[in-house]
């Protein structure tokens, strides 16, 4: 229940971000964030038919916006969104790996 649940957050969590991105003027925001979101929902699907192979999918997603959410950090260095976002992603990053690794 946990393995599909914590991704299903996470991509509710990217849609509330592409949200209150746009709401604050920024379009690429909306489209990044519902592109994102579409697809950790996608890597969750895909744990239905095959655990591990949803799992390396979300791994990849999640280590993708890793790095751009730390090149976002380090360009504008403001903590909110983009510190917020790197620590959330990091830590979904971490449990993907787990388990992936685990299963």
């Amino acid at each position: 229940m946990c393995e599909k649940l914590i991704p299903l957050l996470y991509g509710l969590f990217l849609l509330v971000g592409a949200f209150f991105g746009w709401k604050a003027g920024s379009k690429p925001s909306l489209i990044m964030g519902i592109a994102s979101s579409v697809f950790v929902f996608f890597g969750t699907a895909l744990m239905t038919v095959n655990v591990k192979h949803g799992f390396l999918a979300l791994s990849l997603i999640s280590g993708a916006l890793t790095f751009v959410f730390l090149a976002r950090l380090l360009k504008t260095q403001k903590i909110m969104p983009s510190g917020m976002l790197l620590l959330v992603t990091v830590a979904f990053f971490l449990f993907c790996i787990f388990r992936y690794l685990r299963s």
